[in-house]
This record gives C-alpha cells, sequence and structure tokens, in this order.
C-alpha cells in the first residue's frame, strides 16, 4: 500500500518537473526570439537612417558644386562663343574660364558686338547680339562673374594712335588713350551723348533705357528728376495737339517705366547722356 502511494508520488512529482521544464523552454525561446525580432529592427532603422543621411549630404554636395562657380574679373580678355548662353574668356595670367550669361547680364560694345566704334560711350547690347559676334570670332572684352554667371561683358575699346589706326591698350586702366567710358563714367566727365532720336523706347533698368532708331543702334539714356515726360496716349495721357503743355498729359517716371517694358516709339533730347525731355508719338 506504502509503495503504491510511493510511485503515485513518484509519477506526479515527474509530472510536475518536467511541465516546468518546458514551460522555461518556452520562456527562454519566446524572450530570445523577441530580442532578436527588436534588435533586428532597430539595426535596420539604424541602417536606413545612416542611407538617408548619406544621401542627403550627397544631394547637398551636389547643390553646393553647382553654385560655388568663379567670381572675379577677367580684364583684357578675349571671349569665345561655346555654347548657347555659354563662352569662354581667355586672359593674360589666367587659365581660361567658361561662364554663362544670363537675363541680368550686362552687355557693352564699341563696334563689334554692337554700338559705334567712334561713339566715346559703350553701347548696351543684347544677348543675341553678343552671341552672333562671337560665333564670328574671338571678341576683345572685359568679364565680371559672380558664381559662374557673368554680370558684366564690356568690349574692349582699341586704343587710336596719333595717325588713326585702332591699336589694343596695354592695361585696362582710365588713363592715357585706350581708356574707354561706360555710359555712367561718360557722364560724370561730361563726355554723355547729345542730341535728339526719333524711335522706339525700350526698359533696360530702373532709370535706365535706351532708343532705338529705324535701322540705327540702340542709344543708351538715364532719365533724372527734371527730365520732362510728356504722354499722348502711349506712356500716359491721350492723343492731343500740339506739344507739351499745349496738348501732351504730363507723366510719372513710373508710368513711362511701364510704358517702356512694353515697348514705345518717341522722341527724346539727350544732353550729357540724361534725356531732358521724352515726347512719346501716337
Amino acid at each position: 500500500m506504502m509503495n503504491r502511494h510511493l510511485r503515485k508520488a513518484a509519477v506526479v512529482t515527474a509530472a510536475i518537473t518536467a511541465g516546468l521544464l518546458m514551460t522555461a523552454c518556452q520562456s527562454d525561446s519566446a524572450t530570445s526570439g523577441g530580442s532578436s525580432s527588436g534588435k533586428g529592427t532597430k539595426d535596420s532603422a539604424a541602417v536606413a537612417g545612416k542611407a538617408e543621411a548619406a544621401d542627403s549630404k550627397s544631394s547637398s554636395d551636389a547643390e553646393d558644386s553647382t553654385s560655388k562657380g568663379v567670381s572675379g574679373t577677367f580684364s583684357n580678355g578675349t571671349v569665345t562663343y561655346l555654347a548657347p548662353g555659354k563662352y569662354i574668356v581667355s586672359a593674360l595670367g589666367k587659365n581660361d574660364q567658361q561662364f554663362w550669361v544670363a537675363d541680368g547680364t550686362e552687355v557693352y560694345g564699341v563696334g563689334t558686338i554692337c554700338g559705334d566704334a567712334q561713339s566715346k560711350v559703350d553701347a548696351p547690347c543684347t544677348l543675341g547680339q553678343l552671341e552672333t559676334a562671337t560665333k564670328k570670332g574671338a571678341v576683345n572684352a572685359d568679364v565680371k562673374m559672380k558664381d559662374g554667371v557673368a554680370t558684366l561683358v564690356s568690349e574692349r575699346r582699341a586704343a587710336q594712335s596719333e595717325d588713326g589706326t585702332g591699336s589694343e591698350p596695354d592695361s585696362g586702366t582710365d588713363s592715357g588713350s585706350g581708356s574707354r567710358d561706360t555710359a555712367v563714367e561718360g557722364i560724370n566727365k561730361g563726355k554723355g551723348v547729345n542730341g535728339t532720336w526719333h524711335g522706339a523706347v525700350s526698359y533696360l533698368a530702373p532709370g535706365k533705357y535706351t532708343v532705338t532708331e529705324e535701322h540705327g543702334v540702340p542709344q543708351q539714356f538715364f532719365v533724372a528728376e527734371d527730365t520732362d515726360i510728356w504722354g499722348y496716349g502711349q506712356v500716359c495721357g491721350g492723343p492731343g495737339v500740339g506739344e507739351g503743355q499745349e496738348g501732351g498729359t504730363e507723366c510719372a517716371e513710373a508710368e513711362l517705366e511701364s510704358a517702356a517694358k512694353k515697348g514705345f516709339t518717341a522722341e527724346v533730347k539727350i544732353t550729357n547722356g540724361t534725356a531732358t525731355t521724352i515726347h512719346d508719338t501716337p
């Protein structure tokens, strides 16, 4: 009887022990599996984060590399055409430098790009005229650029010798023969143009315009506070009889700028590079 009770107790004890062992193994397995899964997820997220950061840095570096173009002035150089909107300037003592032009690039000519070689003031040129001239051959010009884009391309004026023949200036200084004046410099020195033009008026920049007669070259001029602007229907006002206060309407400079951005015809009287009177012609 006692032996039966002992055997029964031994069986029960063995069953309980086995159950406890199975539970412990399952618990360890579950814990181990959960921990492994969590670590794998964290590692994947970390790798993805590093990859994203690397991609972002590469993208940022690429953007920086495209925005860090050359800045500086290339004097006494020659400009050569490469492709639409793209040129090379070669200057003594410097490596050939490629550059781009943009809508804001100012271009001035003294006979090759545009304008008149005999004029004392540089003429404003279009980007199209720059392209046409450089396709024919290299043009002597000074180039100022910022971040690889030209802000100014200014054709260099040939020096005039005593016999009237042209020769290249030895330096880009303003003194001596071979010096050249931009429009503003010319006006400051009293070398601005004088005369009367009848033609199309176009906007260049605040206070700066051009007037182009038929088959002529654009003539740059400035306006001042005392410039008389009279409208007969194009700048302001309406068709009238006579001139000035006899029939036209006095216009504001803002109205002139707005009209010039669209283009209109006018009679422009210029003294020392500054318009004294602008009469639109209906």
